[in-house]
């Protein structure tokens, strides 16, 4: 995160102090005097924010789409409602302690204090990320981070665990798991800033965290029921439409995510726009490259998809610190390393089936380890205030420091989901997956009341009767019997 402290200094010595404006927490009492003169000359940073703001948000149905895409249709539309109610529950985390936990002034070196509880003395001083920002604005924008990073994470219980389980650890996740990390990482106080590790916009918070708590997850839950293994059966997306709009949706929001990242408009923030949809161009053509080398010569819309996210993860933690073009390279070498990592679910004997540790585990890890290397300050001091060196600058001990955070971000999120998995897997109430009766029948019908994903009753009745193929197709009767077709039976699965 920069901080835009030169800027607004120069801003003040031309904008005229306001000095009946009381200095407090709140930034001044909106009763008594005019809050929004301290940031005179700067609403043009809060419109670009508040704009970031709006299009990260986007990323969270975005998710919801294309799980619900890549999933069996009977239980799509349980992560559809899942990317809805993710979003309700952090955000009355993140005004609860959420905020206090990862960006209180007061933080010590591992996690915040609670100085900030419901959100009290957040409105309008100066924010802790960036001077130019009111505090309710930077809390916005990050409550947003963090309500995509869980979003993320409950797909690792996809088609088997229940609903009401996985927003509880959403809630208890985020408290013990997200904020700890994101307060090492962009707090000023925080064990990692004072490293210095880089992380632009959430390599180690968002990506690295959430997959590998996401793996977590899968181990604790165990495989799906005749899925990945278990009877040599591999589910295909069932929706490659939803899957594509879903990542387009990701795509756009994501120049918020990291466009937004530095804190204010800059010639150092169009730079970031432009790395990531490099990055993101690039990681396609990664993906599909394999795919086409690996499957004679053959295209895959899902792996042109998923090389369009892992590139967009390997860009994450190094969009404001390297060049364009090494922004196609960092793009172009996380999708060919995620989809070279095809197999990984039987190395590990897993089931996680959404590829989130795939790539966002270890995209986040790729682009954590080259931003150490590409990092240079020829690109950070576009902003005019941060300067940061990386190994191509010649500071080669950067790369040890993002091996740091690496091992740390990963081993804590790890360990700690899998404690509060377990924990919560021994509560009354809490159990975490669905009986093999309802997985068999789809999580749609048993976690929800007359909604499904596509007319269901077609399939069921056709099932049923064993329709002549004709008949499905829409054509008479008598064309159907001279014609003799063979009979089909349709599966709704």
């Amino acid at each position: 995160m920069s901080v835009f402290s030169s800027m607004l200094a120069k801003r003040q010595e031309e904008v005229p102090p306001v000095e009946e404006v009381p200095v407090d927490v709140w930034g001044g009492n909106p009763l008594e005097v005019n809050v929004n003169e301290q940031f005179a000359g700067l609403e043009f940073q809060h419109v670009y924010i508040a704009f970031c703001s709006a299009i990260v948000w986007l990323i969270i149905p975005g998710i919801g789409l294309l799980y619900g895409g890549l999933a069996r249709r009977k239980s799509a539309l349980a992560l559809l409602f899942q990317s809805f109610m993710v979003s309700a529950v952090i955000t009355f985390q993140w005004m609860f302690w959420g905020f206090s936990l990862a960006y209180s002034a007061s933080a010590g070196p591992f996690i915040g204090d609670l100085a900030n509880f419901g959100l009290r003395g957040v409105m309008s001083a100066p924010s802790i990320g960036s001077s130019a920002l009111p505090d309710i604005l930077f809390c916005f924008y990050q409550l947003l981070f963090c309500a995509c990073t869980v979003q993320i994470v409950v797909g690792g219980a996809f088609e088997r665990g229940r609903i009401l389980p996985s927003l509880v650890f959403g809630f208890c996740w985020a408290t013990v798991v997200y904020c700890p990390i994101a307060c090492w990482t962009w707090n000023p106080n925080g064990w990692l800033y004072q490293l210095p590790s880089l992380d632009f916009a959430g390599g180690g918070p968002v990506h690295i965290a959430s997959g590998c708590s996401a793996l977590a997850y899968a181990l604790v839950l165990g495989k799906r029921k005749g899925a990945n293994g278990e009877s040599g059966k591999t589910n295909k997306a069932h929706n490659v439409t939803l899957v594509f709009l879903g990542t387009v949706l990701i795509w756009f929001g994501w120049f918020g995510f990291n466009g937004g990242s530095t804190l204010g408009m800059s010639v150092r923030a169009l730079l970031v726009l432009f790395n990531t949809n490099a990055a993101a161009s690039a990681g396609v053509l990664g993906w599909v490259l394999v795919d086409y080398i690996k499957h004679d010569r053959r295209f895959s819309v899902v792996g042109a998809c998923e090389g369009a996210i892992a590139g967009l993860v390997g860009i994450t933690p190094g969009a404001g610190f390297v060049s364009p073009w090494v922004a196609l390279v960092i793009g172009f070498l996380t999708g060919v390393g995620c989809a070279l990592m095809e197999n990984v679910d039987s190395w590990l004997n897993i089931d996680e089936g959404m590829d989130v540790f795939k790539l966002h585990g270890i995209g986040g890890m790729i682009g954590a380890f080259l931003t150490g290397i590409f990092a240079t300050s020829k690109i950070s001091l576009l902003d005019g205030a941060t300067e940061v060196h990386g190994g191509i600058d010649g500071n080669g001990i950067q790369v040890g420091k993002q091996f740091a955070e690496i091992s740390a971000v990963a081993l804590y999120s790890f360990v700690v989901s899998c404690l509060l998995l377990l924990i919560m897997k021994y509560i009354p109430g809490l159990h975490l997956r669905v009986t093999d009766e309802a997985e068999e029948q789809g999580l749609d019908r048993d976690q929800f009341f007359d909604e499904e994903i596509g007319d269901r009753d077609i399939f069921e009745e056709l099932e049923r009767r064993q329709l002549p193929l004709g008949t499905l197709l829409g054509q008479s009767q008598a064309a159907s019997s001279e014609r003799a077709d063979p009979v089909v039976q349709v599966k709704a699965d």
